[in-house]
């Protein structure tokens, strides 16, 4: 489950923040407060990317009216200029083609994740929409440097349940049948010769099957079969077409890295870890071999496979503290785009010289966070009540003693994904205000084994909760947090953790903020969307059958058990979520009211599943932290005018 945004405009009584700290004292010896406009709004520049010639950089960057658009300057040269002209929610996601005369970017409308791909030529700024079709979602497949005028696409525009593979003519727009879809494939990849050889299937189990073939005009042949418990997907084919390389946790408990020989079947692995999943995969962008794997432990960590390449990464790791990301590279290698994260600071973009060993830095996405005194994201773990380890981390305001703090459960969405560190904007809003912040990697969470991924299966509001419950005991049995002054705080996932705070362990939590998460698994799978009908079957074994066990799932809602509400809450939703439906959140509002207990409900006209738009995330964060200060005493800064937002507080 993922994001989203909406509109009104309000009236809402916030305490100040000098009467907040008149009454918490030990908030006087904080840094100042840090406006929610530096963390919350837009970026001064971001995911910078390189044509394939090296010639041009370009950038994600407001305009003048605030809205991310997609800039580009001439290498070695300041005559940055804007190439797009989005009008409303900006652009986040977009790549070079390898014509090296266009840029691609997506969209959608007012957050319903039906995206649409456009082509922007570089020079003339003429805008194509590749996928002109009305409620249908877009999803990349393959480009390739020697189909520098073509796209490889997924549309579900014959059956919403479904996508073919469609070829797109980049300078005509035409749109090309290539491999239609039984109804079961999840995931196709195209060969060096941008051909489609490997598909990923699902199985009735919720299992799936991995199938190739030796060219298009040959029988496909199943060469992997995957339970419901372990994990499998394809990364690439090597540049001769022999040899797939796939990540599998088949006869390994975590995921791995194999190349499997196609004639053959046989296996060989290129890295692993026992206990931790193959994280980022770098493969060079001509020969098709890999290079590098990394592993996402406490931090992120890089195996290097190429001895090509180990005196840069050598020379990367000397350029400044943080963990290295590859962004970009030129299709001549000899320039990386680098991104260095850490977890109290802007992100710093560099490029880098591969002949010279030389970085120069480009610029942060953040700058006015340079010099502010931000919280350190702190790596830590502890024993489950059933004995499992439980990783997390935990962040505490800076300036203040670590003892006796309001604190905030921050649940990570999914729940199929997994807390990481680095800057967090949320986590530094919230230690600023003067709360310690607890991020949980619970069971059922990625990139730590199978082992631990599949016991989290049928555990929604069961053992997955009581990790949550265990880690808010371990923070306060250190003395760290004010058992009292304890609220749980997520998106998606994360929100339905937040309902399940609140109605089946009432007497924990002080105040909970919910934003688009389920309050009814009956519901939420009877409206998935259709595009992840195939994935059903794995919905039904990880969380639970919807046609044999409704009341095992009705046991596991929080919407049936209002009553047990004890704590306020604020939930706030998105009205074009298509993961989790408006009706989810404005059915337990309406359960809550009519049991007379606490909610406030703050409903993004223009937004899906989480907030695109700055203005409704300064709205929103805005709201909640008023009711965040109001119920555990943080710091609030004043709301202020928020001109734009979209946010209905019904």
């Amino acid at each position: 489950m993922k994001r989203k945004l909406s509109f009104a405009m309000i009236l809402f009584f916030v305490l100040p923040s000098t009467f907040v700290s008149f009454l918490s004292p030990s908030f006087a010896n904080l840094p100042p407060l840090i406006k929610r406009e530096i963390l919350f709004g837009n970026p001064e520049k971001a995911n910078p990317q390189m044509s394939p010639d090296g010639k041009y950089l370009t950038y994600i960057a407001p305009d003048k009216n605030n809205i991310l658009q997609v800039w580009m300057r001439t290498i070695g040269q300041k005559d940055d200029r804007i190439l797009t002209a989005d009008k409303k929610r900006g652009i986040r996601s977009y790549f070079w083609s390898y014509n090296a005369e266009q840029i691609i970017y997506s969209q959608d409308t007012d957050g319903d994740e039906n995206y649409h791909l456009y082509a922007v030529n570089v020079k003339s700024q003429k805008v194509r929409d590749l996928t002109p079709y009305k409620g249908v979602r877009a999803e990349i497949v393959a480009i390739d440097r020697k189909f520098p005028h073509e796209i490889l696409v997924g549309l579900n525009k014959e059956d919403a349940k479904k996508h073919d593979t469609y070829k797109i003519n980049l300078k005509t727009g035409k749109v090309t049948l290539e491999e239609k879809n039984p109804g079961n494939v999840e995931q196709v990849v195209a060969d060096a010769n941008f051909k489609i050889r490997a598909a990923i299937a699902s199985t009735n189990n919720g299992g799936s099957t991995l199938a190739v073939r030796e060219s298009v005009n040959k029988p496909w042949k199943t060469i992997r079969k995957w339970g419901p418990e372990d994990e499998g997907s394809v990364e690439d084919f090597s540049a001769d077409g022999k040899t797939l390389y796939i990540r599998s946790s088949e006869n390994a408990n975590a995921t791995r890295l194999v190349a499997v020989d196609i004639a053959t079947g046989k296996e060989k692995v290129i890295a692993q870890d026992s206990l931790y999943d193959v994280g980022g995969v770098m493969i060079h962008p001509v020969k098709r071999q890999i290079q590098a794997v990394s592993f996402y432990r406490d931090k992120l960590q890089w195996q290097v496979l190429d001895k090509s390449i180990v005196a840069d990464f050598d020379s990367l790791k000397k350029i400044r503290k943080g963990e290295v990301r590859i962004l970009d590279r030129d299709l001549a290698d000899k320039t990386w785009l680098v991104a260095y994260i850490t977890d109290d600071g802007p992100v710093y973009y560099y490029t880098y010289d591969r002949t010279r060993k030389i970085s120069k830095l480009l610029f942060t996405n953040k700058p006015k966070l340079e010099g502010l005194k931000l919280a350190a994201m702190q790596p830590i773990s502890y024993k489950s009540r059933d004995g499992l380890t439980i990783y997390g981390y935990l962040s505490t305001p800076p300036g203040v003693p670590a003892k006796n703090l309001p604190t905030v459960l921050l649940v990570h969405g999914g729940p199929w994904a997994r807390d990481t560190w680095g800057y967090d904007p949320e986590v530094q809003w919230l230690t600023n205000r003067g709360y310690a912040v607890l991020q949980v990697n619970f069971r059922g969470s990625t990139g730590y084994g199978k082992k631990f991924l599949n016991a989290g299966n049928r555990e929604w509001a069961g053992k997955m909760h009581n990790d949550l419950i265990d880690g808010v005991n371990w923070v306060v049995g250190k003395g760290i947090a004010n058992r009292k002054k304890v609220a749980i705080m997520g998106g998606s996932y994360g929100g339905y953790a937040t309902l399940v705070g609140l109605t089946f362990t009432p007497d924990v939590f002080a105040a909970g903020v919910d934003i688009v998460g389920p309050s009814n698994l009956l519901t939420l799978l009877k409206s998935l969307p259709p595009y992840w009908e195939s994935g059903r079957a794995l919905f039904y074994h990880r969380v639970g059958n919807l046609e044999k066990e409704a009341d095992f799932l009705k046991s596991r809602s929080p919407l049936f058990f209002v009553d047990k509400i004890k704590a306020p809450l604020l939930i706030a939703q998105g009205a074009n979520d298509p993961r989790v439906k408006q009706a989810e959140s404005e059915q337990i509002v309406a359960a809550m009211r009519k049991a007379k207990k606490p909610v406030e409900y703050i409903l993004y006209t223009d937004e899906g599943h989480g907030f695109a738009r700055p203005a409704n995330r300064l709205h929103f964060y805005a709201q909640a932290e008023a009711f965040l200060g109001k119920y555990i005493g943080g710091r609030v800064e004043p709301m202020g005018t928020i001109t734009g937002h979209s946010g209905v507080v019904k």
